[in-house]
């Protein structure tokens, strides 16, 4: 199977499908994904030098949480102006915002490559966005004429193709899992190394290279999130699972999927990862 990397362009003028769906139950696992990830995306943006009184874009706000968390960073004199081409899921940013009491957030509908701005942006952020983009270099050069010289860049993005590194003979459905990911996303034109691919991303539009590190969520106790977290992430996977003749709904079966998975990993004593993903950041020269 050819994996899709950050070298290798789509022929189409489209970006590639957005392989989780755009339903309410992908609403809700946006939502649970920056309860597992919050902790990595607020490390990016404390490396990254956000703070108070920025005027901060965030691409692909999805459900907001990126905006949100950003939002305490800027601070009462600072704002942040989240972009999303799904105006469907905004309505539910929009909400959190209210709920949360944040009147230094705004939400727009629409591609951030192609909007304009009345005034530019300290920081530009995105969270597993460019992973979807038809070309992320390009994507990412359209991005910065956002930014004011000297902005900030900040990314994170996951990396598939270090999934095989820690499969196991002892974990035949952790083995599973992960080659089923891959291989719905490599169908869909995702890219599987956008993480690594940040590098080359942010270097080929004229950034400097950027600090960058590699988180993975992982844990092996019999309580851990991570296992429910994981089905959710096939939930939102398993049309284009069945679409694509990967699996179908009784192979991937996520009614037991949590707690065959918890015990695998009791019985094997080997951590389960969920999806690995890369941070970088840089800023753009005077």
């Amino acid at each position: 199977m050819t994996k899709n990397s950050s070298e290798n362009k789509s022929s189409s003028n489209r970006d590639v499908t957005y392989t989780l769906g755009r339903t309410s139950h992908e609403t809700t696992r946006l939502i649970e994904q920056s309860r597992i990830y919050g902790e990595s995306t607020r490390l990016l943006c404390e490396r990254a030098g956000i703070r108070n009184g920025m005027r901060v874009l965030d691409i692909g706000s999805g459900a907001g949480d990126v905006a949100l968390m950003v939002a305490e960073f800027v601070g009462s004199s600072g704002q942040v102006v989240g972009v999303d081409v799904n105006p469907a899921i905004l309505e539910t940013a929009r909400q959190r915002a209210v709920n949360s009491g944040m009147n230094n957030v705004e939400f727009i509908a629409g591609d951030a490559r192609t909007l304009n701005f009345e005034d530019k942006f300290d920081v530009l952020v995105g969270r597993f966005v460019l992973m979807y983009m038809k070309d992320p270099v390009t994507a990412l050069k359209k991005f910065i004429t956002h930014l004011k010289p000297g902005g900030i860049v900040a990314f994170q993005e996951p990396e598939y193709t270090l999934y095989p590194a820690v499969s196991n003979p002892n974990t035949p459905l952790m083995n599973q899992l992960y080659r089923w990911i891959m291989e719905v996303f490599d169908h869909s034109g995702a890219y599987l190394d956008m993480g690594i691919g940040l590098y080359r991303a942010f270097v080929e539009v004229g950034l400097p290279a950027p600090e960058m590190h590699l988180h993975a969520p992982i844990g092996a106790e019999g309580d851990w999130t991570g296992y429910r977290y994981m089905v959710t992430i096939l939930q939102s996977l398993l049309p284009l699972i069945e679409k694509y003749g990967i699996a179908t709904a009784e192979e991937v079966d996520v009614d037991t999927l949590a707690e065959r998975l918890r015990k695998e990993v009791l019985l094997s004593k080997r951590p389960f990862f969920l999806p690995l993903h890369v941070t970088a950041h840089a800023r753009l020269g005077q």
